[in-house]
Formats: structure tokens, C-alpha cells, sequence
């Protein structure tokens, strides 16, 4: 079910209000998103059915014409097995094992274009040209085709002519001249890739003599074998260091504490009492000691006995002094040579360490480079191999009796290409057709018009009013009244003789109905629908005044404007229908009224307005007021106070103030007008406005202070009956209803 999505949105600056007007627009539902899409394509194929038609007739007969008159042509052909069925048949022979070896794959794309270059059929060309000379290389490759049969090793070679004998004389020498161009071909091939590698071997042997010379370098000068060698002989040393450097530290630190014990009395004492000398001089002294006690006892202190043994003890106390400091200097030096020596055995421990250290920094950068330099030997080593054996593959086959080219079906005679007429037209009638098509389309690309309501309404972005749709049969109703053709000795434009014929003649009284009902007919649904989306625009204050015009002359604003009057009269209103076009007015031709005075009477002078509006009898409800004299200076009493005073007294004593004005291109009228209404609508002519010109008259509309309702699309020639047009917009009266202001 089609569902409609209503935007409220208005054209006047500030904040929406109960006094401003409300434009509608609507969207589809993507159910319907199809038919939208295949829409502008039928309206194109219709617009442009005669360029379709007109393309399609051409081309088709040129395709009939060269079908029925095509010459029997001829095609003969030939096979060649460019490579052989097993590729292991030719080495089969010789049991080598060939490791890193490639074998060529044939690059049949590749073959092909050089079998039909000029580079390569010069030669044979030559020949050819001694017995044949109008055969030149355009006229044979345009004939000739080469093809690789499927997946097959096989390649056909085919060449096509009106002529048997030419098919012959071309293909014949053609197989052998190819064949002889395989044989030579591989063997300068086999012989280039032999004089390539003995080129190329010096070079990479002479890398590899390069490598291994740095290898051997590198290992020695930093002693070097491994990185995982390496690293663990590094790590082993360094666990050595540190047990070493424990153990060490543990002998210094009781070296220094036992050279501070020495230094102490007791330690003295201790080492004294350890020392034989010492401890036989202070034996000494104990006798001579005791024998001086002894003697003291039987002789005087003076006897000359006791006095020797005073003076050997005497000479005896220095002796054993001497020998207790000599005891103990040597204790002291030989703990001072030991702390002396540990701590230079810590330092050369340090600076192990340090040394190892230094490794432990290069080690990565040393096995980066090891392995760079043991990479690229690999890979010379690598690349000498295989052109080791790619040497040796190529001297076996050229050793070995290679097979050429075989050529497995010679020429034959030539098979009639027959013409497949029924095919050929098939595809020439498609193909005319889309030539048609495409033709259309670029006219259609080269039209600047609208050809849509949708289009109008996307490409301004304005809401869509209405739709008024053409009408063959209003269209032909115009010849029945003529008299409204002629203006001012000129023609009128074709739309307002056209709208004057539909809209006079399309809505006779109809005594046996409502006085209300004036028309009948799509063209009168579809403007009741417009006057009452008008209506609908704002619920709290109807719209009173608007102004109806258009972007250029000619989109039917008049027509517009004169029977939205009817309508709006029709539907009970009392409706006043005031022209402002004092350059062209066109209302007193349609409504067929006197147009001797009008409102530039009433603006130039101080005439009654009452004798100036004129009410036409068949129409209950609506009045008209022409244009009157044409002035001068129409801008000037458009903008006059006394047209704002008209202005504001139509509004007052009508229910609806329709004024059809000037179009807005080029022209200031209109503004002048709209500005002081309600608002103005604007007529596009499906098939007749402008694009550029529409866009720029809505451009400049959107940065004025005129509020734009919205716009009438005119003369669809593609609207629907009135029945169904009607119930196109029914769902929008009932959703209007739901929409709060």
C-alpha cells in the first residue's frame, strides 16, 4: 500500500507560527521505488519515439542491405603443435637428476602477436610480394587469424579471402615459413642461454671466492665460529669470572681482616710465643735470669761475677727486642703482599670481565653479520649451482635432436563460410536498437526542459501544488473558438491559445446540474486538487491573495491563474481575478472581456473600483479585473502606494485575490506584487520551461522575503484518468487531517 511521508516546512524567515504558511511535499514508498525508476525511461522512449524510429530505420536497412549483398567468402587453415604432447619424452633418455631447473612454459597470447607482427612476416612478406605485390601486411593480418585451440598445445593458423587460389598461394608458404621460424628461433634460444651463463659464471664465482675470503677474515679476527658456539663459550666464561671473582673476594676480605688483627698486641704476643728464635732468646734471658739471682745470693751486686752476668743480659734484651719487631714486620709484610696481591688479581679479574662484556655487546652485531655474510654465500652458492645446471640442461639439449614445430594438419581446401542471415539480422536489430536508444538519450541530454512533475519537484525543491494534465481532446475544442488567436495584430504563444481553447470551450453550463459544476475531466480534478492543496497549506488562516506567475512567457500562468479562479469560484468562494501583467495581460482574451479600463485605470487615476471589476454571469462568484491601458512605466504603478491600498482592499472583501502577474525572469513585476500577498505559486510547462531559468528564479526567490507556496506542473501528457488521478491524492487529504500545526 502506498504510504505518503508529509514535510512541514515554510518559506518565510523565523519560527514556524498559525499565521505562516505551510508547503507540503510528498515521498513514495519504496513499493513503489520501481515503477518510479521505470517511469522517466517510458516517458524518454515516448518523448523520443521518432528519433528511436528514425535511428532504428537507417541503421536496420544498412544492416539488411549489406546482408543480402555480402560476397561468399572462404576460409582455409592449418595446425602447428608448437610444444611436444610429453614434455619429459625429449629427457627420457638421460637419467640426471636436475634440481632447481625451470622449465619454459610457452606464453601462447605472447607467440601469437609476434606470429602477426610485422617484425616477423617482413620476410615472408618479401617472397610473397615477388609474384603477388598488391598483398601488402595490412590487407594479410586483416585476414588472418591466429588462434590457440582451447587448452590445447596446438595453434591454428586460419585466413579468410573471396579468393580460393589466394588462400592457397598465402597459407602453403606460411606453414613452412613458420616452422622454419621455430627451428632457427629455439636454437639461437638454446645458444643465447649457453652464451648467457658462461657469461654470468665468472662474475658469481668470483662473489663466492669474495664471500668466503670475508668469512674467513671475519672468523679470525674475532675469533669467531658460531653465534650458538659463540654465545655459550661467552656465557660459559662469564660464569667461570664469577666464581672466581666469589671466591677472590672471600680470601681479600680475610687477608685484610687478619692485617688488621696484626697490628693488635695480643695478635703480637700470640705471634711471639709462636717464634723459636724468640722464644730461645727469651729462654736466655730466663737463665742468665736465674744464674744472676743464683750468684747474688753467695756474692755482692759489685762482685765481678754477677756484674758479667748483668752486662750479657744487658746486650741480651736488645737482641730479643730486635728479633720480636723482625717476627712480627715479617707477619705484617707477608699479610701485606697477600692483600696486595689478591687485589691484583681482582683487577685482572675486571678486566676479564669487562673484555667479556665488551663481546656480550658485539655478539649480536657480530652474528647479524655472520649471518648476513653466511646468507649471501648461500645464495651465490645457490645461483652457481643452478647455473651449473642450467648449463648442463642446455648442452644436453642442444646435444639432444630437439623437434621444431610440427605441423600436424597441412592446408586443405577452403570451407565456405556461410552467412548466417537470420543471425546477422538478429544482431542488427538489436544493435539498431540500441543505436536508436543511445540516440535518444543523448537528445535528451542536449534538452535544457522538464519532462516530469517528480523532475520539477527534485531538481527545485519546491513543494508540488498540482498537476494539470494535457488534453488532446481540449486541445482540439481550440478550433471551435478562434477569435482569442489574435493579439495586437501578432500571434498568440501556442500554450495560451491552446489553455484558452481547453479552458473556454471544456466548461459549458450544464443547466441539469449544480450551478457549482463547471467541467468535468482530469484537467478539472486536477485543479480542484490544486485549489485545494492551496487551501490546505495553513488550517488557521486560509490563504487570501497569491500571486501566479512563471519563470519565462509561454508555461500557461494565465491559464493557470483563470481557471483556479473558476475553480475556486465553482467551490463557492467569491473569487476576484485581478491581472497584473501590464506588459502582455491575457485574462480579458480568456475570460472574453472588454479591456477598456482595468487596473492601470485605477492606479493612474481616481476611478470607482466598483465600474472597473466585472463579473462574469456564467460563473457565479467570479470577478475580473483586467489590465487595462497598457502604461509606460509598469514597475512604477505596481510598486505605487496605491497599489498596496488596492491590495489590501481585495483582500477584505473577497474570500480568495488571484493575481496573474508578469513572469519573474528579467522582470521586477512580479516581486512587486508577490511581496504583498499571501504568497505566489509558480507554473513550469512540462516539455516547454527552462531548467537554468527555472532554478534561477527559484534561487532568487529563496533569498527574498516572498513566500513561495509552491509550483504547478503543466501539461502532463502522461496524467491518468480522473477517477484514479482523484484517489492518487486522497490518502493526503485524510493524513492532512492528522497533522497538528
Amino acid at each position: 500500500m502506498l504510504e505518503e511521508k508529509i514535510t512541514k516546512k515554510t518559506n518565510s524567515p523565523g519560527p514556524i507560527t498559525s499565521d505562516s504558511p505551510v508547503n507540503y511535499t510528498f515521498s513514495q514508498s519504496s513499493e513503489e521505488g520501481g515503477d518510479f525508476k521505470l517511469k522517466p525511461l517510458i516517458g524518454l522512449l515516448k518523448r523520443r519515439f521518432t528519433i528511436i524510429i528514425g535511428v532504428f530505420a537507417v541503421a536496420m536497412a544498412g544492416v539488411v542491405y549489406s546482408t543480402f549483398n555480402q560476397v561468399p567468402v572462404y576460409e582455409g587453415n592449418f595446425r602447428i603443435l608448437v610444444e611436444p604432447v610429453n614434455s619429459d619424452s625429449n629427457i627420457g633418455k638421460i637419467n640426471l637428476e636436475m634440481t632447481n631447473v625451470r622449465q619454459s612454459q610457452l606464453d601462447y597470447e605472447s607467440q601469437i602477436e609476434v606470429l602477426k607482427s610485422e617484425a616477423l612476416l617482413k620476410d615472408f612478406l618479401k617472397e610473397l610480394q615477388k609474384s603477388h605485390p598488391e598483398i601488402t601486411y595490412p590487407a594479410l593480418v586483416g585476414s588472418l587469424s591466429i588462434n590457440r585451440l582451447g587448452e590445447t598445445k596446438i595453434i591454428q593458423v586460419s585466413y579468410r579471402s573471396d579468393n580460393l587460389k589466394r588462400i592457397k598461394i598465402i597459407l602453403d608458404p606460411l606453414a613452412d615459413f613458420y616452422l622454419k621460424y621455430s627451428l632457427n628461433k629455439r636454437q639461437t634460444k638454446l645458444r643465447q642461454g649457453v652464451q648467457f651463463v658462461d657469461a654470468e659464471l665468472p662474475s658469481i664465482q668470483k662473489r663466492l671466492v669474495d664471500l668466503q675470503k670475508q668469512m674467513q677474515t671475519f672468523r679470525q679476527k674475532y675469533n669467531f665460529i658460531d653465534p650458538a658456539q659463540q654465545s655459550g663459550i661467552v656465557s660459559n666464561q662469564i660464569q667461570s669470572l664469577s666464581q672466581q671473582r666469589l671466591s677472590l673476594n672471600q680470601q681479600l676480605t680475610a687477608a685484610r681482616a687478619n692485617y688488621a688483627s696484626l697490628q693488635k698486641r695480643e695478635e703480637q704476643l700470640a705471634i711471639l710465643n709462636n717464634a723459636p728464635l724468640y722464644q730461645q732468646l727469651i729462654s736466655a734471658q730466663r737463665q742468665l735470669d736465674s744464674q744472676i739471682s743464683g750468684e747474688l745470693a753467695r756474692f755482692q751486686a759489685s762482685n765481678p761475677v754477677i756484674r758479667t752476668l748483668q752486662e750479657k743480659r744487658a746486650n741480651l734484651l736488645p737482641v730479643i727486642e730486635a728479633e720480636g719487631t723482625r717476627t712480627i714486620n715479617i707477619r705484617m709484610s707477608e699479610a701485606r703482599s697477600l692483600i696486595q696481591k689478591l687485589e691484583v688479581d681482582s683487577q685482572y679479574l675486571s678486566e676479564l670481565e669487562k673484555q667479556l662484556q665488551i663481546k656480550i655487546d658485539q655478539l649480536p652485531v657480530l652474528s647479524r653479520q655472520y649471518v648476513d655474510i653466511q646468507r649471501n654465500l648461500e645464495i651465490v652458492n645457490q645461483s652457481l649451482n643452478r647455473f651449473l645446471a642450467s648449463r648442463e640442461q642446455l648442452q644436453i639439449e642442444i646435444a639432444q635432436t630437439e623437434l621444431p614445430w610440427e605441423l600436424i594438419r597441412p592446408y586443405i581446401l577452403p570451407a565456405l563460410v556461410s552467412s548466417d542471415i537470420y543471425h546477422n539480422l538478429l544482431v542488427g536489430f538489436g544493435g539498431s536498437l540500441a543505436l536508436g536508444i543511445a540516440a535518444a538519450v543523448l537528445r535528451e541530454k542536449m534538452d535544457n526542459t522538464y519532462h516530469a512533475a517528480e523532475e520539477i519537484r527534485d531538481k527545485t525543491g519546491l513543494a508540488l501544488l498540482g498537476t494539470l494534465p494535457f488534453d488532446k481532446n481540449l486541445v482540439r475544442n481550440q478550433s471551435l473558438n478562434p477569435t482569442n488567436t489574435v493579439r495586437n495584430g501578432e500571434m498568440i504563444s501556442d500554450d495560451l491559445s491552446r489553455s484558452a481553447g481547453q479552458l473556454s470551450n471544456s466548461s459549458p453550463i450544464r443547466s441539469s446540474q449544480s450551478s457549482n459544476y463547471y467541467g468535468e475531466g482530469s484537467f478539472w480534478e486536477s485543479l480542484q486538487v490544486l485549489y485545494n492543496n492551496i487551501q490546505l497549506l495553513n488550517s488557521d488562516q486560509p490563504i487570501r491573495s497569491l500571486v501566479i506567475s512563471s519563470s519565462l512567457p509561454g508555461d500557461g500562468k494565465s491559464t493557470v491563474a483563470f481557471n483556479l479562479a473558476k475553480t475556486a469560484a465553482a467551490l463557492g468562494k467569491k473569487v476576484l481575478l485581478v491581472d497584473c501583467d501590464l506588459r502582455k495581460p491575457q485574462v480579458h482574451k480568456l475570460s472574453q472581456l472588454n479591456n477598456l479600463w482595468g487596473l492601470s485605470s485605477l492606479i493612474s487615476s481616481d476611478m470607482d473600483i466598483k465600474p472597473v471589476i466585472q463579473e462574469m454571469p456564467q460563473f457565479h462568484g467570479l470577478s475580473v479585473i483586467t489590465a487595462g491601458p497598457l502604461p509606460p512605466d509598469p514597475a512604477r504603478l505596481l510598486s505605487s502606494d496605491k497599489m498596496s491600498q488596492l491590495i489590501e482592499y481585495f483582500s477584505h472583501n473577497f474570500d480568495l485575490v488571484i493575481y496573474d502577474s508578469p513572469p519573474f525572469g528579467g522582470l521586477v513585476d512580479a516581486r512587486l506584487v508577490s511581496i504583498k500577498t499571501d504568497g505566489v505559486i509558480i507554473v513550469a510547462r512540462i516539455d516547454k520551461t527552462d531548467k537554468s531559468a527555472l532554478q534561477q528564479v527559484v534561487d532568487n526567490l529563496k533569498i527574498s522575503p516572498i513566500n513561495v507556496l509552491g509550483l504547478v506542473a503543466n501539461g502532463d501528457k502522461f496524467q491518468g484518468s480522473g477517477y484514479n488521478y482523484t484517489s492518487t491524492y486522497s490518502s493526503y487529504y485524510f493524513r492532512k487531517q492528522e497533522v497538528s500545526l
